[in-house]
């Protein structure tokens, strides 16, 4: 069964990102004792809050305050990685790609790494 209400969804939403209410509400600039009373009922929302959750956590905005289509937002801009690309697109050819390099670097452990959890007999 779907959440109910909007602070059922924001539970969801907290507990799907794997953080606490204190880290979940930092990210979104607010305290924990706000985003607590929240999730709790005893206080509401606002347009503000539930775009910085659409936003930072890349949930769909319309879920949140329905609970109607998906969850997650799958179209939404990966601000870290914008941010990232801006830093880089600053630097010298030179450290440019030596980032790259390293971005590269450690995708294939990480893919490497996936593939050994999935496949723990696989000796490739």
């Amino acid at each position: 069964m779907a959440d109910s209400t909007i602070n059922e969804r924001l539970k969801t939403v907290r507990k799907a990102t794997g953080l606490s209410q204190k880290d979940f509400a930092g990210g979104i600039f607010l305290s924990h004792s706000f985003y607590s009373k929240i999730e709790a009922g005893s206080r509401e929302g606002n347009e503000r809050i539930y775009e910085l959750i659409s936003t930072k956590y890349k949930i769909n905005k319309s879920w949140i305050l329905t609970g109607m289509g998906s969850m997650i937002n799958e179209n939404a801009p990966d601000i870290e990685l914008d941010e990232l690309m801006g830093v880089v697109k600053q630097l010298d050819p030179l450290f440019k790609d030596c980032i790259i390099q390293q971005i590269k670097l450690m995708a294939n452990l990480h893919r490497k790494s996936k593939q050994a959890q999935e496949n723990p007999h696989d000796p490739n």
